[in-house]
């Protein structure tokens, strides 16, 4: 191997790399620190759903300032000046087309051996699902073939630990989103290699099957995972609704929270109205979608009740509200420093990113990046794909992040507010008959699913987890509804919503203190208990396939913590008392979902902000 400098080329992309994370997130939120060694040799198994951002997001915030060497294709490695490049770098050579594993792993081997930490993602590609689908060998077969090797040649020195790390998005293809990069207990070697370097048959591949059962339960652990895509578009609603500025959650216990709801929604018998509270969370969730409106900023939006064409007002103080609110806008527009110029300029950048997002619509883990590569690519191209030309678009790029972030983050939520309000406005205001009927209604009343990666092995359940659900994708490209069209749907089916959540919370509480719901291995046993049949059955199977684990909680212990945490429970009992416009949708407004249901469903209301601002302003 030749020498190299680790310090010089992976200064530079460390720092490039520190520079997009910091333009793409609003908060890298490090958990776990306390498992990363500070020295020796380790391998860092990290989750993989953002194909160029993941690598970014470990190399740029790893403890201890450790480089972190990536496996890369050997054949590249045949080029002394390429060689020293990826060496310098951090990277090193992995020999695919050998069947020696000894061979294959050389390179992890010596740099493993010089005490440095190799990351690698077990996943084996990124992709976007519900839960963790697939965690490949490789990562056990690299860690249990060193302790053979470094023993064979009597190097000493402190054992190779696995470090599992789970990289979570708040929201992965939303720009200035937060990332949570937790680090678990690093696994020791000592339970397994025994069983590696027995001579028995199998014995090698059973001791790495054992290893990667292990590394894939504590990614289980620090990540959210969900039997199905509808069960996980529940538990996001049901979290928007409950924390409603969407930054009010602890990003230290945002996967627990988001866990806890995806078990709750997983427990089909947890209250008798189970399926309609799960019915109207799709539905608004859906529509949300749809109109690419988040609760959040419906919840925040100005728009006292002077405006809501059923409250009684005098035409004069309507006229005069309505004064306050266009002064608003533009006062949003002006707290934007120098705004117009700047957004003359930047709107290419803008639209550009929009249509890049949408190459990859149903491929979640590249729209952000995609925003970026195909803003660096047209500028490049005006400038005829010049060395000098690739120099400005890099800038360019740069000085848009910057842009972005310092002057304009802050200030464009509250113009989107704004917009938002706007869009509220003429939908509720607009004649009755725009509304969408309920036929053309219904393609926006269930959520859109990502398409299946080809990518993924099918068929392999994780340890804790049952059979991903066998319903249909819907992934067909949908145009996006006008507001004058829709937005009293939207806010009927935001106030059906919320009624159902707090419905649910309190059918859970009625049921007393023995009634339990279904949770994830990880939290039964740290706020609940494991089936003990199930344990006696595991003890008994020996190398057996391990039969399904099943967790318990309490019900109110899970009111309880989610209230600890800040949820507004509550707040959803107080909200639904009243609307700022309970009479806008009528009985004959029902949507197909809630005509199946038949009677005895509660009337219908419409949400309105409980807490409204002065008029003296919005911001």
């Amino acid at each position: 191997m030749p020498e190299a400098d680790p310090q010089t080329l992976h200064k530079v992309i460390r720092k490039l790399a520190q520079w997009a994370v910091w333009s793409f997130f609003s908060e890298v939120r490090v958990v776990g620190t306390e498992n990363v060694p500070v020295e020796g040799p380790i391998i860092i198994t990290a989750t993989h759903h953002n194909m160029i951002l993941d690598p970014s997001v470990l190399s740029t915030s790893f403890p201890h300032r450790r480089i972190l060497n990536y496996w890369s294709k050997a054949s590249l490695f045949n080029n002394k000046f390429l060689a020293w490049l990826l060496y310098s770098s951090g990277n090193i050579p992995v020999d695919r087309n050998s069947k020696d594993r000894q061979v294959l792993f050389r390179g992890t081997f010596e740099a493993l051996a010089r005490g440095g930490a190799v990351a690698l993602f077990p996943e084996g590609t990124s992709y976007t699902e519900p839960r963790i689908m697939q965690v490949k060998d490789g990562a056990a077969w690299a860690a249990l073939e060193y302790t053979k090797w470094a023993a064979d040649r009597g190097i000493k020195g402190p054992e190779v630990k696995i470090v599992p790390t789970a990289i979570v998005y708040t929201n992965k293809s939303k720009y200035r989103s937060d990332v949570i990069m937790e680090f678990g207990p690093p696994i020791s070697m000592e339970q397994y290699k025994e069983q590696f370097v027995s001579d028995a048959e199998g014995a090698a591949r059973a001791a790495v099957k054992r290893l990667t059962r292990a590394i894939e339960r504590r990614l289980l652990e620090t990540t959210i995972n969900a039997p199905d895509w509808n069960t996980l578009y529940v538990a996001r609603m049901a979290r928007d609704l409950l924390w409603e500025d969407e930054r009010s959650i602890d990003l230290n216990g945002f996967v627990t929270v988001s866990q806890t709801l995806v078990d709750l929604f997983s427990t089909k018998d947890a209250t008798p109205n189970f399926c309609s509270v799960r019915r109207h969370l799709l539905e608004y969730y859906s529509l949300l979608q749809s109109t690419r409106l988040t609760n959040s900023v419906l919840s925040s939006l100005p728009l006292p009740e002077t405006l809501s064409p059923t409250h009684p007002t005098p035409l004069p103080s309507r006229l005069l509200t309505l004064s306050i609110l266009v002064r608003d806008t533009l006062a949003a527009l002006i707290r934007l420093p120098f705004f117009l110029l700047p957004l003359i300029l930047h709107l290419p950048v803008y639209v550009m990113g929009r249509l890049a997002a949408g190459l990859s619509e149903h491929e979640e883990e590249t729209q952000a990046q995609n925003k970026v590569v195909i803003v660096f690519c047209a500028v490049w191209a005006v400038l005829s794909f010049t060395s000098y030309g690739a120099l400005v678009a890099a800038l360019t790029v740069w000085v848009f992040a910057y842009y972005h972030t310092r002057l304009v983050n802050d200030n464009y939520l509250h113009f989107k507010r704004v917009i938002a309000a706007w869009r509220v406005l003429v939908g509720v205001w607009a004649p009755k008959h725009w509304d969408l009927s309920l036929s053309a209604l219904s393609q926006y009343t269930t959520p859109q699913t990502p398409p299946e990666s080809p990518w993924i092995k099918r068929g392999s359940s994780t340890p804790d987890l049952p059979a991903q659900a066998t319903e249909p994708p819907v992934v067909l490209k949908r145009k996006r509804p006008a507001s004058r069209h829709i937005m009293r749907h939207v806010l009927r089916a935001r106030g059906e919503a919320v009624r159902a959540l707090a419905s649910f919370f309190a059918a859970l509480e009625d049921a007393g203190e023995n009634k339990h719901v279904v949770a994830s291995e990880h939290l039964a046993t740290r706020f609940g208990w494991v089936n003990d049949e199930v344990n006696e059955n595991i003890q008994g199977q020996g190398q057996g396939p391990e039969p399904e684990v099943k967790g318990f909680r309490r019900a109110r212990e899970v009111i309880s913590f989610l209230r600890s945490r800040g949820a507004k429970i509550a707040t959803l009992e107080r909200e639904i008392e009243g609307g700022w416009a309970g009479a806008l949708v009528s009985e004959e407004d029902r949507t197909p979902a809630e005509s199946e249901a038949g009677e005895g469903e509660e009337d219908d209301i419409v949400w309105v902000p409980s807490e409204m601002p002065s008029q003296d302003g919005i911001m």
